[in-house]
């Protein structure tokens, strides 16, 4: 019996490493469709998009190939670098008003009260609607002489603004539209986090005579980072390519007050028919996102519960 005890492993172990051969290859039948699907819809294009930048093709033409022209046509070119200024003003505001806000938000719908759940539901309904109805009643509510807005200002003694109709306030305009939006996100995302803090803290808090201040400065806040580094980085690469409210609104205007880039982008492919040098706008653009994802993701590193609680 010892004898046939000590034969019975050796089939087995001279099958494995043939199963782990025909397993280590079975993958790729089910892997190659999701790369050639991946392939077709995300890298093609975008590999097209670098191709036609290096190309002069309008429209109705022919392409020849420029090389890097279109990248340094871009150093010179004032209304790019006046949507580039455009783009980061409206996204810094449109990012740090809804965090603020949302966070304000998150706190006060963290707190039983009554009725706490119908006006939950009541506040999210913003973030619901589609942007290009957003844009539309807000268009109104923005006019000088009908808009519901300048009515509102009276009642308190404050003159009529004219909101995205002057060159000064449009972007500041446009950025409450989107703050009135996509705060009840940033509100949802921080009241995740709050329901995740345990209660210990804030016992230890509230023994040691701690203030409201101080509990949510010290305790609330480091804990609740992480959250907000995630809300950050969903508005920051949302408002930097925004388009649909800010063109249903504004088309750019007045002049070109309100222009991001992907604005000046549009105008320059659709609008003037210039697909490489809207190309290379568009190439420039991308790596910007792509460095902005970087740097926040970056940070959101840095907001770990551990490193904030030492920190803290």
């Amino acid at each position: 019996m010892s004898s046939l005890a000590l034969d019975k492993p050796a089939p087995q172990a001279a099958t494995r490493p043939a199963r782990d051969g025909w397993r280590s290859g079975s993958y790729w039948p089910f892997v190659l469709p999701a790369l050639l699907v991946v392939g077709s819809v995300i890298v093609f294009p975008w590999a097209f998009t670098l191709w036609m930048s290096l190309h002069e093709w309008q429209v109705g033409g022919g392409s020849s190939f420029v090389g890097a022209a279109n990248f340094m046509r871009l150093f010179t070119d004032l209304r790019f670098h006046e949507a580039i200024v455009h783009t980061l003003v409206f996204t810094a505001l449109a990012v740090l008003l809804p965090l603020v806000l949302g966070l304000f938000s998150a706190i006060v719908f963290h707190q039983n009260f009554k009725g706490r759940g119908f006006l939950r539901g009541l506040f999210v309904m913003p973030m619901m609607a589609t942007p290009v109805a957003i844009a539309l009643v807000w268009a109104m509510m923005f006019h000088p002489q009908l808009g519901v807005l300048n009515y509102l200002l009276s009642l308190v003694g404050i003159p009529p603004q004219l909101w995205v109709f002057h060159p000064a306030t449009v972007i500041p305009s446009l950025v409450l539209v989107e703050t009135w939006q996509w705060t009840p996100l940033v509100m949802l995302i921080v009241l995740g986090g709050l329901a995740a803090i345990p209660t210990e803290p804030y016992e230890s808090a509230r023994i040691d005579g701690a203030t409201a201040w101080q509990t949510f400065r010290h305790i609330t806040l480091p804990l609740v980072m992480p959250f907000i580094m995630v809300a950050a980085i969903i508005r920051s690469i949302d408002a930097l390519k925004s388009f649909d409210i800010i063109y249903a609104i504004t088309q750019g205007g007045p002049g070109t007050a309100s222009e991001t880039i992907n604005l000046y982008l549009y105008s320059v492919a659709f609008a003037y028919y210039d697909i490489g040098y809207g190309s290379a706008i568009a190439v420039v653009f991308f790596l910007m996102v792509i460095g902005l994802a970087c740097l926040l993701l970056w940070l959101k590193q840095r907001t770990k519960w551990t490193e904030v609680g030492v920190g803290a």
